[in-house]
This record gives C-alpha cells, structure tokens and sequence, in this order.
C-alpha cells in the first residue's frame, strides 16, 4: 500500500480533475464516435432518417478506423475481439449502413 505524501488530501479538486482527464484521454476515440452517433440520432429526430442512418454508417467506419490505426491502450472500449475481427466486422457492418442507406428509395419523401 503507498502512503499518500504529507499535505496530500485524498479529494483534493486536482486529483479529481487529473482523474478526469486521464479517464477522458483514455476513452477519447469511443467519445468522437459517441458524438457522431449524436448527430445521427438529432438527423433522424428531425426527418432526416436517410442521412442519419449514413451519417451512423459513417460513425461505425470511423469506429473501425480507430480500432485500426490505435494501439490496444489507446482504443478503449473499441476493442472487443482481436484487432482484425473488430475492424473487419466494422468496416462491413459500417459500409452496409451507408450502402443502404444512400442506395434505399426514399418514398416519395425527397
């Protein structure tokens, strides 16, 4: 067990932050393809499910690239299987999104 050095408070605000920031850099490719997924989901919530569901393609490729070119470390919670298992399964799953839906008939709606 190491004994915090004198002066050293356990909730210190610095702590918290450092912790934070740590947690935020670690996890940082899974936030940018949370926060695309954000902007599929505002798409779709406005009627724009065609370029919401590319625009979710695109975040699932993005996925996929990350988990490419990240070292295991930095990938987070990107990594499920091994690195060609996650990145092939991505890509096809991502490329099929976007495929379809840039290719589906839209319906009459434009």
């Amino acid at each position: 067990m190491t004994v915090p050095p004198p002066g050293h408070h356990p909730h210190h605000p610095h702590d918290e932050l450092t912790r934070t920031a740590r947690f935020v850099r670690s996890h940082l490719p899974m936030v940018a393809v949370a926060l695309v997924i954000v902007a599929a989901v505002v798409l779709v919530g406005q009627d724009r499910w065609r370029r919401g569901a590319s625009v979710f393609g695109v975040a699932v490729l993005l996925a996929a690239a990350f988990r490419l070119v990240l070292p295991e470390a930095r990938v987070g919670l990107l990594a499920v299987r091994g690195r060609g298992f996650d990145v092939g399964s991505l890509t096809a799953v991502g490329t099929a999104i976007v495929v379809l839906a840039t290719t589906i008939d839209p319906l009459g709606t434009g």
